[in-house]
């Protein structure tokens, strides 16, 4: 994990012209977005009480093409919205210093939200996935890391369709997300 990522404060983009200037998938982010509903108010509270926080930054690694970003982003949003700490999100693309930085079982998978302190230091880290959506990709890789075998393309669609159904039909994996960044903001 990077040590510092001072040098990429003030280089992204505010959620707002993040969305608004989304090409692909915007309809399906809002649509996600617009599901986003507070288990209970404990939950929000947890993250409302971080506004007295003014030592924390949140650089989140994104881009719109990415499902995992489409589902997962809303989420993180509304939730970090309640914190109103500072939030820049960074298109993959034109940041891949820092995604690759960043990396998961090696590869770039995204959305990466990066929780660092005023002075750059990265506190914690999370995705791209909820945990329980991501053990089927750590699976996947473990038990398939050739990636030229000529089945590999055949096993990640596979791999992929689990993870879709892992995530389920409605929208009970967003507070398994909330939960997640609960419990890694409650440790810094």
């Amino acid at each position: 994990m990077a040590a510092n990522v001072a040098h990429k404060f003030r280089t992204g983009r505010t959620p707002k012209a993040f969305v608004e200037g989304m090409t692909k998938n915007q309809e399906a982010f809002q649509s996600w977005s617009e599901a986003f509903a507070w288990a209970d108010e404990q939950e929000r509270a947890f993250f409302a009480s971080l506004q007295h926080r003014d030592d924390l930054r949140c650089l989140i690694l994104a881009a719109e093409w990415c499902g995992d970003v489409v589902r997962n982003l809303p989420v993180v949003l509304h939730a970090l919205k309640e914190t109103d700490m500072p939030v820049e999100i960074m298109v993959m693309e034109d940041h891949l210093d820092l995604m690759d930085e960043f990396l998961t079982m090696g590869g770039r998978a995204i959305p990466v939200v990066i929780f660092a302190d005023t002075g750059g230091h990265v506190l914690a880290k999370w995705g791209p996935r909820p945990s329980h959506v991501q053990a089927v990709m750590t699976a996947f890789k473990q038990q398939n890391p050739d990636r030229n075998a000529p089945d590999y393309e055949e096993k990640i669609k596979v791999a992929r369709a689990e993870m879709l159904k892992q995530y389920g039909e409605g929208t009970g994996y967003q507070q398994v997300i909330v939960k997640e960044l609960k419990e890694l903001l409650s440790a810094i």
